[in-house]
């Protein structure tokens, strides 16, 4: 087990169960728990499939009424891994809203629908984009820190896997909420939820090293989604990044990380 790690936690969600290595300080009322409820609160899997089809159906699945989101994960089945964080995302946010915690106005819970936006268009084309699309969005709108290192990492944190140097046109990546590491046989993995290959939602472990780098995100200052109103309609970064190369580097620069 890693350094930052002290416990496994069990959690049974819907028909799924969640193994999820605990960091110490990760309390009980804080915004990476309500993450983790989220999680636990969506059917496992469903199966995989990235075309327009799945994505109409993620659509389908979300919606609005007064101060409050409706996020239906069994609607969007199958589904891919953008879309799985998204839903994450959103759920956890009505959590905050139900409790009273957080308030939102129409003109906000509307923002944060799915109609459809291109890559680096409104909310869901950021998050949606190629590259670090959440980080970039939570770094726009201030909703919390973006970080490249594991041992700052808790579980409830979303994550960008790039699993190749390449960001943008060429690369290969995954959205997770990331759950902890773990030592098997002598080796470091990372377990992650998210929409997976082929079964669709569910958990996932894979070798530390076959991970090229990461960006992790974690939610810490929702009430600047007040903010969102202000952001460009259009990303011209990560709208980019359909046909562009980019870095690395660049991408922590565009995300705020030092």
């Amino acid at each position: 087990m890693s350094r930052a790690l002290s416990r496994l936690a069990r959690f049974a969600g819907a028909s799924a169960t969640i193994f999820v290595l605990t960091a110490p300080g990760a309390g009980a009322g804080s915004l990476n728990e309500a993450v983790l409820r989220a999680v636990r609160a969506i059917p496992q899997g469903g199966g995989y499939a990235t075309d327009s089809a799945t994505t109409a159906l993620l659509g389908r699945a979300t919606g609005s009424t007064g101060s409050r989101l409706i996020i239906k994960p069994f609607v969007a089945r199958p589904s891919y891994c953008s879309g799985a964080t998204y839903l994450v995302f959103l759920r956890s946010l009505d959590e905050l809203v139900e409790t009273g915690a957080l308030r939102l106005d129409p003109e906000i819970l509307s923002t944060l629908l799915i109609r459809g936006q291109s890559d680096g268009e409104g909310i869901w084309g950021r998050w949606n984009a190629n590259g670090p699309g959440t980080a970039r969005l939570f770094y726009e709108a201030q909703l919390g820190r973006n970080f490249t290192s594991f041992d700052a990492a808790q579980p409830g944190d979303f994550m960008k896997i790039f699993w190749t140097s390449e960001v943008g046109r060429l690369e290969r990546g995954h959205s997770v909420i990331f759950l902890g590491t773990e030592r098997v046989d002598g080796k470091e993995r990372v377990r992650f939820w998210s929409s997976n290959r082929p079964l669709g939602y569910g958990e996932k472990s894979v070798p530390r090293l076959q991970i090229a780098r990461a960006i992790f995100s974690r939610l810490e200052h929702p009430e600047n989604l007040t903010r969102l109103g202000e952001l460009p309609r259009r990303d011209p970064y990560l709208a980019s990044l359909l046909v562009a190369k980019s870095s690395f580097a660049e991408a922590e620069k565009k995300c705020g990380i030092d």
